[in-house]
């Protein structure tokens, strides 16, 4: 998987049950394997709530989604960075910045696992909301 996200090769790569291959990256390999440097801050235009059918066309859709607390990670839900040492503070109520959020421009859209046409309905998306 490595060597062929280095190496720019987007074909997917497959386990021995046929399930897809997934990178998993730490914050700091993001930078370093494919040169996107973290941001420090963002703002927050328009929500895209994509999602992967390998048996549908890749379209813009009017699903209505909206953003719920599953959206958000936490300590409860995030095993990769689990508080082992219980340092984390109280999870804190989502729900100030759902509200925010929802009042926000939203598109859902569908894609598949052809790159090309998942990369035109996803600039459509984010021509249509931003």
């Amino acid at each position: 998987m490595t060597g062929a996200l280095l190496a720019g090769d987007r074909t997917p790569l497959r386990k021995k049950s046929g399930a897809e291959m997934k990178p998993q990256f730490f914050p700091d390999q993001l930078e370093t394997w494919l040169g996107l440097p973290p941001a420090t801050e963002g703002h927050v235009v328009g929500i895209l709530f994509p999602d992967i059918a390998s048996e549908t066309e890749p379209a813009l859709t009017t699903a209505a989604r909206g953003v719920t607390d599953a959206d958000f990670f936490s300590s409860a839900t995030e095993d990769r960075y689990s508080d082992v040492f219980g340092l984390l503070p109280p999870e804190t109520s989502n729900q100030g910045l759902v509200g925010r959020l929802t009042q926000l421009p939203q598109q859902a859209l569908t894609m598949d696992h052809d790159p090309e046409a998942s990369t035109a309905v996803l600039l459509e998306a984010a021509r249509s909301v931003f």
